[in-house]
């Protein structure tokens, strides 16, 4: 308990961009609430903040709690500090979907107006034809997408830059930032976040999940398994229990159980999703051949009744 209420580190930059980012997308809901007419949508857009403003205290608390202070000292906590802000807080935030709140909050005041008289503004909802369905630019090409994301993570465990985030908190920003835009990058391209829908398939979906399966895989082996000192910063005076390179092989196996339950969750849902699309597919196929007029197997010859 003593750890839990001493050990907290201010990381001002965190907290700056946290309120930034909350109070933005706190107005913009705001306004898209008041834009919207019909009481279910209303419930979505509230139970979507709810889910969003998770993931972003999740992705606060891994820098600004204990985590952030304890990162310094064991790598294992490091670990667990780049699962929540590289998977989990990235999970929740795509889930939340604030892309139309965010949108909103920048929306000149007269402009929520324009459908007044007659209706709820419709420029603030995903509706049919009106907005994107597939997001933009890198997000468009799924397999580049994903092995960037990969190379992004990968690259912050390697000794140079794990060291250098260790010793420099302006780097350590940059590595907390990245990841966690990485892990966006990921869940947008494996579940999609409204409006946006993922440009892939779902059984290419579930290649992209598994290309990531295997790459925290291969890291978590690196680190379990070896038998050299990676990161001999760590060698500090906290590990008279445990060696440096015990705790480095406990952080391999954090990131690398760690990050199988969300990923094969994605995996069952994608799969799940693409059996129901077959299933539909089908159906449709059998229907279309029920519906085609089937031509007589006898042919009709003059003269015979």
């Amino acid at each position: 308990m003593h750890v839990v209420f001493s050990h907290w580190s201010a990381s001002w930059p965190a907290l700056g961009c946290y309120v930034v980012i909350a109070a933005v997308h706190l107005g913009g809901l705001r306004r898209s609430l008041a834009s919207v007419g019909n009481e279910p949508r209303r419930r979505d857009l509230s139970h979507q903040a709810i889910v969003f403003h998770g993931g972003l205290l999740l992705a606060l608390l891994a820098l600004v709690s204990p985590a952030g202070y304890l990162s310094d000292v064991y790598i294992w906590v490091r670990g667990l500090q780049f699962l929540l802000l590289a998977i989990v807080a990235p999970s929740l935030i795509v889930l939340g979907a604030p892309w139309l709140p965010l949108r909103a909050a920048f929306r000149r005041p007269e402009s929520t107006r324009a459908g007044e008289p007659g209706g709820p503004v419709t420029d603030l909802v995903p509706i049919e034809g009106k907005l994107p369905g597939r997001p933009p630019w890198l997000l468009a090409r799924p397999i580049l997408a994903v092995v960037v994301v990969n190379v992004v993570w990968l690259a912050w465990q390697l000794p140079g830059p794990f060291d250098a985030a260790h010793n420099s908190s302006l780097i350590a920003s940059a590595e907390h930032a990245t990841c966690l835009l990485a892990g966006v990058v990921l869940w947008l391209q494996l579940i999609g976040s409204a409006p946006f829908s993922p440009p892939a398939r779902p059984l290419r979906r579930m290649e992209l999940v598994v290309g990531t399966v295997v790459a925290m895989t291969v890291l978590g082996m690196v680190l379990v398994f070896g038998s050299s000192v990676f990161y001999p910063v760590y060698a500090n005076s906290a590990h008279h229990v445990m060696t440096v390179l015990d705790d480095q092989q406990l952080s391999g196996a954090v990131i690398w159980m760690g990050s199988l339950p969300p990923l094969i969750t994605a995996a069952v849902a994608l799969l799940m999703r693409w059996l129901s699309d077959e299933d539909s597919a089908e159906l449709s196929a059998d229907l279309d051949r029920l519906l085609v007029p089937r031509k007589n197997a006898w042919s009709a010859r003059p003269g015979i009744r």
